[in-house]
């Protein structure tokens, strides 16, 4: 579905350097701290920015070479992108009709209003919310069959997050062909959403798992000084100096569970990961 092979763009300081894979039928996420290279990775995707080196495919085609068909199977939403201020729902209804042959107007309608944006309005007179919503909303109105979402639940309150959390999960479960790649800053929104996550820090993929994989066997243990001196540490895979010793993460948390009895075994989730992954000492 997309396959990102060793993509670099170099921006001064900032290098990206990125090989990934969405698979059809999953939903992939990418998470890191503001600038670590996620938005830089999205417009590489869509050929927004040239990269360097390395090779995006989508669909098994050049992202450089895609048609008009192909750019219609896809729904982007994009952090800094957005609609022209002085358009209303019912204007943009109009323009998607003329964009995309599979465009549903129905939908787009139906779901505008459960979603509480005014036919009426202007889009200047959203908020931030409001906004976030009428773009993923567009993302989903004309049958695409790859989704790329950079934070499209940024200004919502958890209540709305959930919302178009599940609006996703229809979509996904309306076809077992189609695939997302979303990021976003709040980890709980992948941890119960993604199929598989991505870490990203300084322009690099630092971590790859299966969300299973993530919340089943990875942990954080926490232990004295001595304890750590002892320990056998082939499966941590950082360490965090800490006042009372140190924090550490593994992905074998079974393993310490069995053999250190004595240590604190502490259920690791996404933000413990980013966390760790930006530094640390192992």
């Amino acid at each position: 579905m997309l396959n990102i092979d060793h993509v670099v763009k170099n921006y001064g300081d900032f290098r990206l350097y990125v090989t990934m894979e969405v698979r059809p039928g999953c939903i992939t996420g990418l998470v890191g701290r503001n600038g670590a290279g996620k938005s830089t990775t999205f417009k590489s995707i869509l050929d927004l920015v040239c990269p360097d080196g390395g090779s995006v495919k989508v669909f098994g085609t050049d992202s450089r070479h895609l048609g008009a068909k192909e750019r219609e199977d896809l729904g982007v939403v994009l952090s800094d992108s957005g609609f022209s201020e002085y358009l209303t729902i019912r204007d943009i209804d109009s323009i998607l009709k003329a964009m995309y042959k599979k465009y549903d107007s129905g939908y787009f309608l139906e779901q505008s209003a459960r979603l509480g944006l005014s036919k009426d309005k202007k889009v200047k007179e959203f908020s931030t919310g409001m906004k976030a919503k009428l773009k993923l909303l567009v993302a989903l109105s004309h049958d695409a069959k790859l989704l790329i979402l950079d934070e499209p639940t940024v200004g919502l309150d958890v209540a709305m997050r959930e919302e178009l959390l599940d609006l996703l999960r229809a979509y996904m479960e309306a076809d077992d062909e189609r695939a997302i790649l979303i990021s976003s800053h709040i980890a709980t929104d992948l941890e119960g959403l993604c199929d598989d996550i991505y870490m990203i820090n300084n322009g690099s993929i630092v971590l790859h798992e299966d969300t299973d994989v993530l919340l089943s066997s990875y942990a954080v243990l926490k232990m004295d000084t001595a304890q750590y001196e002892r320990i056998d540490k082939k499966y941590i895979l950082q360490a965090k100096k800490e006042a009372f010793g140190y924090s550490c993460l593994t992905n074998q948390k079974h393993f310490y569970a069995e053999n250190y009895p004595q240590l604190v075994v502490e259920q690791s989730g996404i933000d413990d990961l980013i966390l760790f992954m930006i530094g640390g000492e192992a």
